[in-house]
């Protein structure tokens, strides 16, 4: 059993490097395909043909994508992300400034929406056809059909523009107290939540009412356990696979929904930093900050995966 379960790991892990490889692929051919070109944009319209020539074989713009493309691929295996264009800085050191902020973002996020989502989620299974759970499937319906940029517009225009109790823009370095904490992730973390929120809520009801229409929580239920009982004591602990495979996806969901906000709100993290770094041409830069947020999200899908295998019997035959 165990030496099944090692090899099911061992082939989704194989999977996820062979997607990054060719997502790397994709990654660099795409941002070759922007329109402009970066030695034009960095020298500005006035450039003369000759100084734009001279620009683009310092950067070896002027070789062949296939050549470049191998070249970049080494360095990302070997930790170097290259230096930006336009900043003429490490392409790691810049991103690393930015982490932070996105991490402390995704973490508020986390800690606002699992335990809401769960609860929700949870009390729906248990209270499974009751005016409750209608209540709760078609807000979680309703909401997991609204972008995020919608949810994000809308905070600003009903809680910074009419109302004023917020800010309109978020900037992490301002942060110093309680206060300022919920003044600048109150609406960042709203948007995301909503959506993250509503998805958690429908997959961990699914879970938990599929566990208990299993025979040990009818067993249960027949010899007069309580409702609170037969989910808190049966059901919840062999639902825990599910609802820790549900978590992941979600969270995993978070990171595009992250680049639409941080835009939004101007907050100072990865993905406002690939935002701007598109605008720019800076091609390193956003090469890396497109393959940071795509190995994120295989991690996090490939260890739902892992957790699915792990718990649930039925996946390993």
């Amino acid at each position: 059993m165990r030496s099944q379960i090692g090899n099911m790991v061992l082939h989704r892990l194989g999977v996820m490097l062979v997607t990054v490889l060719i997502v790397s692929f994709v990654v660099f051919f795409a941002t070759e395909l922007l329109p402009g070109d970066v030695a034009q944009i960095m020298l500005g319209q006035a450039a003369t043909p000759e100084a734009v020539k001279g620009l683009r074989e310092a950067m070896n713009l002027d070789e062949p994508a296939a050549l470049r493309f191998l070249s970049w691929l080494g360095g990302l295996l070997s930790g170097d992300l290259g230096v930006s264009y336009v900043n003429d800085q490490p392409v790691a050191m810049l991103i690393s400034g930015r982490l932070a902020n996105s991490l402390q973002l995704a973490a508020v996020t986390v800690l606002v929406s699992v335990p809401v989502a769960l609860t929700l989620g949870i009390t729906a299974a248990t209270y499974r056809g009751s005016l409750y759970d209608r209540i709760v499937s078609v807000i979680s319906v309703s909401v997991v059909s609204v972008p995020e940029f919608l949810v994000a517009t809308a905070s600003v225009l009903i809680f910074a523009v009419y109302l004023g109790w917020l800010p309109a823009l978020s900037f992490s370095r301002e942060v110093d107290g309680i206060l300022d904490i919920l003044r600048v992730y109150a609406m960042p973390v709203i948007s995301l939540s909503f959506v993250v929120s509503a998805q958690m809520i429908r997959m961990t009801r699914a879970a938990v009412i599929d566990t208990l229409n299993t025979s040990y929580a009818e067993m249960a239920r027949l010899k007069g356990a309580s409702r609170r009982r037969v989910v808190l004591h049966h059901a919840l602990p062999n639902a825990l696979g599910p609802i820790a495979n549900a978590i992941a996806l979600s969270v995993s969901y978070l990171l595009g929904g992250v680049i639409i906000v941080e835009t939004i709100f101007s907050y100072p993290g990865v993905a406002k930093l690939m935002v701007d770094a598109v605008s720019t041409r800076d091609l390193p830069l956003i090469q890396a900050c497109a393959m940071l947020f795509c190995l994120a999200y295989l991690t996090l899908v490939t260890l739902a995966d892992i957790i699915a295998i792990v718990s649930n019997p039925r996946l390993r035959t």
